[in-house]
């Protein structure tokens, strides 16, 4: 077997869970392969280099198996080799979000009770009723 559908190299090379998933993703044009979009009938070949986006973090991986079933995991992480640069800008990614403050933390006092939220509508109604009477 020299090429496979890259649907089913993704699903057995444990990058989505299910072969269905990968086969959404290769259509939305989450993965491609030498900078062009594919669809997910499209034969991936060993050498290729293959990015892919997942939850937002983008992988750059050269094909070096392939398989057509889903093994363990060890056996599926010797189909690919990750570049450096991948890995490298996967790093700097999560030392970004690592450092990077939570919006939510920023509040003083939380959310807002029923209590807060009935006053501030009243302060709210009173200030820019568009009533008549003056």
């Amino acid at each position: 077997m020299d090429s496979i559908r890259i649907d089913k190299w993704l699903w057995a090379a444990r990058f989505y869970k299910t072969r269905s998933l990968a086969t959404d993703e290769v259509s939305r044009g989450r993965v491609q392969i030498g900078q062009q979009d594919i669809k997910p009938s499209r034969e991936v070949r060993v050498g290729d280099t293959v990015v892919l986006w997942q939850a937002s973090i983008k992988r750059t991986v050269v094909v070096k198996g392939i398989s057509g079933t889903r093994g363990s995991a060890p056996v599926a992480q010797t189909m690919y080799e990750e570049t450096a640069q991948s890995m490298a800008d996967r790093a700097q990614a999560a030392e970004q979000r690592r450092l990077h403050t939570e919006p939510a933390l920023a509040i003083a006092h939380g959310r807002p009770t029923k209590r807060d939220r009935r006053d501030l509508q009243k302060g709210l109604n009173a200030r820019w009723s568009a009533s008549i009477d003056d």
